[in-house]
């Protein structure tokens, strides 16, 4: 008898089904651990953290699971010629302003997300900055300082109010000429909560997924009542600040110590104002904890734009997000802060070997 190619696939997903309630009985058993599972992706490396006794046993499911980054790259990425977002890009280049371009449903719901975050940060998150970034090297080329006209010729084409989404018909057109997409803000955490989707289908009740920064989870960790994170220290890579347990099943950082360079003795990171084209500097780390993994991604990056103190304005106002931000203060000003909001003091801790280096306060 020969199978259909749906009949097959529904039989593998029954398949996996049953795998997954054994190893659900396994992961109660004695011997259940966290096992890691790794894969480049998205310019970066993900890992799945799940939970059971047999290594090898995991594998497919894990394999099945990390396609979701391959998928989300093939639509989202800025880094190659043959995505939805480089076709899109491609085709405001040589449309009609105003003309509208049909989507992927799924670049239209990250796009409209996108647009969501840049209203309501005021422009301080925004998916037309691509232009700025490829013009300051950080999306090829070579990194160096631009010329002041160079970035001011530009601003005209920046500005998330000057695209149309019709999500009714998943279509996008843009107002100006020169408009392009970066979705590198948000998209790595769209990658991921489309791997916790998928590890909830396959009825998997443990996991830690980690994209860059970018975290979702599931349940907890063996011996443990909730999964518990280290954030890294801004100032070295070795070391970390503390340790934050999770209240939310998502968090995001964002920091400009992973994309720097330096000209004329001052430092430049990759994360722009879009709206004065220039890098911001005042915020070394910031971290965002939410539900969804896209939206704390696009938040943190926000919030790192807007500043320490309008950061700490907006954070405090919501009840969907709670932030942890990394000050950077003048020497003469005494040790960098970290601010730690109100709803999450009982979460995080401090490293012992940070109490000298930098000041911590609650807001």
């Amino acid at each position: 008898m020969v199978l259909s190619r749906k009949t097959r696939s529904r039989l593998a997903a029954c398949a996996l089904l049953l795998l997954l309630a054994a190893l659900g009985g396994a992961a109660a058993a004695e011997g259940a651990r966290p096992i890691r599972f790794m894969v480049r992706t998205m310019g970066s490396t993900a890992t799945l953290t799940l939970v059971g006794a047999d290594s090898l046993a995991l594998a497919p499911l894990a394999a099945r699971a990390m396609a979701n980054f391959a998928r989300v790259d093939s639509l989202m990425s800025n880094w190659t010629r043959s995505s939805e977002v480089a076709r899109i890009n491609g085709a405001l280049d040589g449309t009609v302003t105003g003309t509208p371009l049909t989507l992927e449903p799924e670049t239209a719901r990250v796009i409209a997300l996108a647009l969501r975050v840049a209203a309501e940060s005021e422009g301080a998150f925004d998916p037309t900055v691509e232009p700025l970034v490829r013009l300051w090297g950080f999306l090829g080329g070579a990194k160096q300082v631009p010329e002041p006209a160079a970035i001011a010729a530009l601003l005209p084409s920046v500005g998330f109010g000057r695209l149309r989404l019709d999500p009714d018909r998943g279509s996008l057109a843009a107002l100006r000429s020169g408009l392009r997409l970066d979705l590198g803000g948000i998209a790595k955490g769209y990658a991921v909560d489309c791997v916790r989707d998928s590890l909830v289908a396959f009825g998997v009740q443990d996991a830690l997924i980690d994209l860059s920064g970018n975290i979702a989870l599931l349940g907890t960790r063996p011996g443990r009542s909730a999964w518990r994170l280290g954030l890294r220290d801004p100032a070295d890579r070795a070391a970390t600040l503390g340790t934050l347990t999770l209240p939310r099943a998502a968090v995001a950082t964002s920091g400009d110590y992973e994309q720097f360079f330096a000209q004329d003795g001052q430092r430049y990171g990759h994360i722009l104002d879009p709206r004065r084209g220039w890098p911001v500097d005042s915020l070394a780390s910031v971290t965002v904890v939410m539900d969804s993994a896209t939206l704390a991604d696009a938040w943190a990056t926000a919030l790192t734009v807007l500043g320490p103190t309008a950061a700490r304005r907006l954070a405090a106002a919501r009840r969907d997000m709670d932030v942890i931000l990394v000050e950077r203060r003048p020497e003469a000003e005494g040790p960098d802060l970290i601010w730690v909001e109100a709803s999450l003091a009982a979460a995080f801790s401090l490293d012992p070997g940070q109490a000298g280096r930098y000041g911590l306060r609650r807001f």
